[in-house]
């Protein structure tokens, strides 16, 4: 595909006008099936190790379910979707339809990277066309997703008053507007909050907040160990060199 159409990664890939719906499709389904069967992260782990007996709630951007199998489900939102799930393209109606054993049929059916016209996913109540339940021009913010947004904020205004840290990891600055910008916007107006975050691209701090934050430009899988006193020995830094910068940005 990188060499037919041109483009270097999936996230370029997901946006290209140029590949067929079918050979969308496998790239869709090939990217699930890698969410279903790769391995957890450490980093999930070390952080709930570090969470462990604390009063938290995750808010989050990653698509890729990975919070879920170290963290229970009711203490997680997903601002941009996961890709575990399948809606309506349209959408026509408010549902979300978990996708683990059509993800690996359909895996099996994809000739010369494309999954045939005929095996596309279609919806159950106006026959169109669905597609991954990630942040889109289409992206249902439904039932689950403002049920999932409430438990978000009811959490929030219970601890408005409390002393509250605002860990932010990894956040970059493609999408500020869901986790970034909130943070600073309750950490300057909270009067027992503390922002701190950590990130080796973009550990930015504005100047209002300066004295209730700390910014920490490290490796975030390196320094959790580090907080934990584990080992990390052989471990590799993160290079900026290396980092994944997509070419379309919202």
């Amino acid at each position: 595909m990188e060499q037919k159409y041109g483009f270097h990664n999936f996230f370029d890939g997901l946006y290209d006008r140029q590949h067929t719906r079918g050979e969308h499709w496998a790239m869709l389904l090939r990217v699930a099936k890698y969410i279903y069967e790769c391995e957890t992260g450490g980093t999930y782990k070390d952080l709930a190790e570090l969470l462990r007996g604390k009063n938290y709630y995750i808010a989050t951007t990653n698509q890729d379910a990975q919070f879920f199998r170290v963290f229970p489900a009711e203490r997680i939102t997903r601002i941009q979707g996961d890709w575990r799930y399948w809606q309506c393209k349209r959408p026509c109606h408010d549902e979300i339809y978990y996708n683990k054993e059509q993800v690996f049929r359909l895996c099996e059916a994809i000739e010369d990277d494309a999954l045939p016209d005929e095996l596309i996913p279609r919806c159950p109540h106006c026959g169109g066309v669905m597609e991954a339940w990630v942040r889109s021009h289409t992206f249902l913010q439904g039932e689950y997703y403002e049920k999932e947004m409430q438990r978000y904020m009811d959490f929030l205004r219970r601890n408005a008053n409390r002393k509250t840290l605002f860990l932010e990891l990894g956040v970059g600055l493609m999408t500020p507007m869901f986790i970034k910008e909130p943070f600073m916007n309750m950490v300057y107006q909270w009067p027992h909050a503390f922002y701190a975050t950590l990130n080796p691209q973009h550990a930015l701090v504005p100047k209002e907040i300066a004295k209730k934050s700390l910014a920490i430009s490290d490796d975030i899988a390196i320094t959790l160990k580090q907080l934990l006193g584990k080992s990390t020995a052989g471990m590799k830094e993160f290079n900026v060199k290396e980092a994944f910068n997509p070419a379309r940005v919202y």
